[in-house]
C-alpha cells in the first residue's frame, strides 16, 4: 500500500458523506492490519469550509472534496480494496494540514 492514495470507501453506511479515503500512514509499516486514513467529502456538502489549512480542497476527476484532517482514523486495511488514484501531488498539502491539526502551525 502506498501513502497518498485514495481509495474508495466500501461502506454503504457512510461513503455517501464520505466516498473516499487518503492512506496517510507510511509504507514502512505495511505489516501492520491497519493503515491511517483521513475521509474526504463533497465539497458541496459542507456548508463551511473556512479552515483552508486544516481542511483543504482537493480537486479531482471525481469532482471538488474536502479533506477532512480533523477526522483521521485508523481502518483495517482489509477494507482499502479500490485504488482510484494517487495524491502524491497533493502530499504538501496533505502534511501541512496534519502539522495543523498536530501542532498548530
Amino acid at each position: 500500500m502506498s501513502q497518498f492514495t485514495l481509495y474508495k470507501n466500501e461502506d454503504r453506511t457512510s461513503n455517501e458523506a464520505y466516498p473516499f479515503f487518503i492512506d496517510v500512514q507510511n509504507a514502512l509499516l505495511d505489516n501492520l492490519n491497519s493503515r491511517l486514513v483521513i475521509p474526504l467529502s463533497p465539497h458541496k456538502l459542507l456548508n463551511n469550509t473556512d479552515a483552508k489549512r486544516l481542511c483543504p480542497i482537493i480537486d479531482i476527476d471525481e469532482g471538488s472534496y474536502v479533506l477532512l484532517t480533523h477526522q483521521m482514523t485508523s481502518v483495517p486495511k482489509s477494507i482499502l480494496k479500490t485504488e482510484i488514484a494517487s495524491l502524491e501531488n497533493f502530499r504538501y498539502e496533505i502534511l501541512s494540514a496534519i502539522d495543523m491539526l498536530i501542532s498548530g502551525i
